[in-house]
């Protein structure tokens, strides 16, 4: 009998909407494949939930994340869901990421009120967003723009751009398509502009590294371009000693045997970025995201990062 059948599977998750959209999700392509399996869905709720007005580099690393992994660890749950891109480059020791399912759009979108791109809006424009990776690609493009923090879901931020006298704020497109409000997009901003932040746009299942049956019935959730891009631009990352609050973003992309990947970092303010690009064997992604990560930081990446923190 399939393990999935005869028990209860508790699947964690963020509370949020698109969080449980995800969980939702991943649910769904279990029981394509263990058409009897038995599955609930556990919400549990993070520090980043507690705190939503705080910016996350005042609330610390792994902030969606920790809730769930411990979880996991103490055994309220038996698979969490998460935005990759929310997963921090090492996973706790107990922990695997066991299956990432196909990725929707890594990209991010321009969202505004009454239509007008960004490289249209007059100087001054107020432009919304939380994200450091954002605000510095936005200001190299666009050093006359005012950026004003934002914070909270989808739903959220789309309310604080009229509340907030806001021209717009960025995306990312993934999460607008699956809440299906892609009709607010006012445009796609291409990898030359906006480098995605690594993982964005991909699910990630972890489960228990002991967990040997579930690893096995996860399996099949898993797409390998998906997994070997994540990995590169998780690689580069890593090497880059970055998380969520680093101005740095990247994007891979496999096509047959070939991986490319992308990667940039930026001063905080735009004033400077180093952008550079490796291709290769796609099996050889992490390798390809660890060295595109030592080239951008001999290139300047270094100082922009030693000024960051302060040394």
């Amino acid at each position: 009998m399939n393990p999935l059948d005869r028990t209860v599977l508790r699947a964690g998750t963020r509370g949020s909407p698109l969080a449980l959209w995800q969980a939702r999700w991943v649910i769904d392509l279990i029981r394509e494949r263990s058409p009897g399996a038995r599955i609930e869905i556990v919400e549990i709720r993070t520090r980043a939930e507690e705190v939503p007005d705080r910016s996350i580099a005042e609330i610390g690393a792994a902030v969606f994340t920790r809730e769930l992994d411990e979880a996991l660890i103490d055994g309220r749950i038996d698979l969490a869901v998460h935005s990759l891109k929310d997963i921090p480059s090492a996973l706790p020791e107990q922990l695997a990421l066991a299956a990432v399912p196909p990725r929707e759009s890594p990209l991010d979108a321009y969202v505004s009120w009454d239509g007008v791109p960004l490289e249209r809006l007059p100087a001054g424009s107020r432009v919304g967003t939380g994200s450091p990776r954002r605000k510095a690609q936005i200001l190299a493009l666009r050093p006359d723009l005012q950026i004003v923090p934002l914070r909270g879901n989808l739903e959220t931020r789309l309310r604080k751009i009229r509340e907030q006298d806001l021209c717009g704020t960025l995306l990312a497109l993934a999460g607008l398509r699956r809440m299906g409000r892609e009709d607010a997009v006012t445009q796609i901003l291409e990898p030359d502009v906006v480098l995605p932040a690594v993982g964005q746009g991909a699910v990630a299942v972890c489960t228990r590294r002991d967990d040997a049956v579930l690893l096995e019935r996860l399996r099949p959730l898993e797409h390998r371009p998906t997994r070997l891009a994540v990995e590169a631009e998780r690689s580069f990352l890593a090497e880059l000693r970055g998380g969520c609050q680093v101005p740095a973003g990247a994007l891979a992309s496999v096509e047959g045997a070939d991986l490319r990947i992308d990667g940039v970092v930026a001063a905080p303010d735009g004033s400077s970025l180093v952008r550079g690009t490796r291709r290769g064997a796609a099996e050889s992604g992490r390798e390809l995201g660890r060295g595109l990560a030592l080239e951008i930081l001999e290139r300047g990446g270094r100082e922009i990062l030693s000024l960051l923190r302060g040394s």
